[in-house]
């Protein structure tokens, strides 16, 4: 005896179109839908306008200047960067700092450790290792004098670093390496 499968036809009450299509709408699902889009439109907004900025790197925000209050140094750098892109870190020292045709500069170890100092112009006459960093002298006849470093930093993070001239106060900034 075998039974027989008893079929029934799935009702729904969704209306159809040439009893084919579905036309069925949730309003109120497609105005969360609406208000989410428009949310991520705003997102992608900031994040492109930031961009522009140099927010990320390479732009207007990220380029930092900063002076000592005895005006002797000025310290042009990139507050962004970005693992593995060059960038350069310029030092002008006014006439005040230069003794005898010399003036003596104090890097801390993570400008070269962290963010890769790979180049320095000019060559410095000498360098010394101690306090946690790298004393160089550089030759200057006259000021402002311009001291170049060629940065590459190879990982992401927040690198806070120091730089001084002899008898100036310290430079004390940081910058943060995107991926």
């Amino acid at each position: 005896m075998s039974a027989s499968p008893i079929t029934r036809r799935v009702q729904d009450d969704v209306p159809r179109y040439n009893d084919e299509v579905a036309v069925g709408e949730d309003l109120e699902f497609q105005r969360k839908w609406w208000r989410f889009e428009n949310a991520v439109w705003v997102v992608f907004g900031v994040i492109v306008i930031c961009d522009l900025l140099g927010v990320m790197g390479r732009g207007w925000l990220a380029k930092a200047k900063i002076t000592t209050p005895d005006r002797v140094i000025e310290l042009k750098y990139e507050r962004m960067e970005r693992a593995y892109t060059p960038s350069m870190m310029s030092l002008d020292i006014q006439q005040n700092a230069i003794h005898n045709g010399r003036v003596m500069v104090y890097v801390s170890g993570s400008v070269v450790k962290e963010l890769g100092a790979s180049r320095i112009l000019p060559q410095p006459l000498s360098s010394t290792i101690g306090s946690g960093g790298y004393t160089y002298v550089f030759p200057a006849t006259a000021g402002p004098a311009t001291i170049q470093i060629a940065l590459n930093p190879e990982s992401a993070g927040l690198r806070r670093f120091r730089v001084q001239v002899a008898g100036s106060e310290p430079v004390d900034a940081s910058v943060f390496v995107f991926p």
